[in-house]
């Protein structure tokens, strides 16, 4: 594993505090006693505040109502609908709910949809992270025909490995096929980075977001403050998109 693979991986709150104990307890051997207790107590708040399901509703929650979701009917009407490649929190509909893969939140289904819809006449599926020598904008695009969407209304941009790329090789493909006006889908919670980067390439992106997931559910013995380690999990998503945002900025993608 790479410095910066390894770096990455620290985004996941539960990552980092194994990595903080880790080193607590190293030092807790050369004598540093006092900075291994403290080392240790800030990973074991770390983790918990992550495992609390208030804090994804509000840290997420941020995110997520920034572009709320939208039905195909409400939105206008496009040239083009732009899918980016990911799924957040494995497209898991409810994120305090146990998971699911015949009920799932993908961002395939809000373009099929919006297709449906009649809100564009064309779909671009951006995305090249590959699972199995398959590209994911192969994947999509065949997720959006399996779903009603010709493949002749289809066009893939396979090359993009980040946020940055969807948009700066995105924004060739729809200056090549003079398109203007078109329809953004991500997940909500992906969608302020994502607008922003398309917009730091001079477009206009309309905001198409999936369902927002990081909602109370209707469980009646769900609580707000018990710790939760399917929420722990998940929160590495709302720590990667605040990571992202902070990234971006200082490099001035957004």
């Amino acid at each position: 594993m790479s410095v910066s693979e390894f770096l990455a991986n620290l985004v996941i709150p539960l990552n980092l505090s194994v990595t903080l104990l880790v080193l607590a307890v190293i030092l807790f051997i050369v004598r540093w006693r006092k900075t291994a207790a403290v080392i240790t107590f800030s990973a074991l708040a770390w983790s918990l505040f992550w495992s609390l399901p208030t804090t994804s509703l509000w840290a997420g929650g941020l995110l997520e109502q920034r572009y709320p979701h939208a039905s195909p009917a409400s939105l206008p009407a496009a040239q083009a609908i732009v899918v980016l490649g990911g799924n957040t929190a494995n497209g898991r509909q409810n994120w305090f709910e146990s998971y699911d893969p015949k009920n799932t939140i993908l961002r395939t289904d809000t373009a099929a949809r919006l297709y449906a819809a009649g809100r564009a006449p064309l779909v671009i599926v951006s995305g090249a992270a590959l699972d199995g020598g398959v590209s994911e904008a192969r994947m999509m695009a065949s997720a959006l025909e399996q779903n009603g969407v010709p493949s002749a209304a289809i066009i893939q941009e396979d090359h993009s490995l980040t946020t940055h790329q969807n948009a700066l090789y995105t924004a060739k493909m729809l200056r090549q096929h003079n398109i203007q006006r078109f329809l953004l889908v991500t997940s909500a919670l992906h969608m302020p980075r994502a607008m922003a980067s398309f917009q730091k390439q001079g477009l206009m992106p309309i905001a198409a977001a999936s369902p927002a997931q990081i909602v109370v559910p209707e469980e009646p013995d769900f609580s707000f403050w018990l710790p939760d380690l399917r929420t722990l999990n998940a929160s590495r998503s709302i720590v990667k998109e605040y990571l992202g945002l902070l990234v971006y900025w200082l490099r001035g993608w957004v």
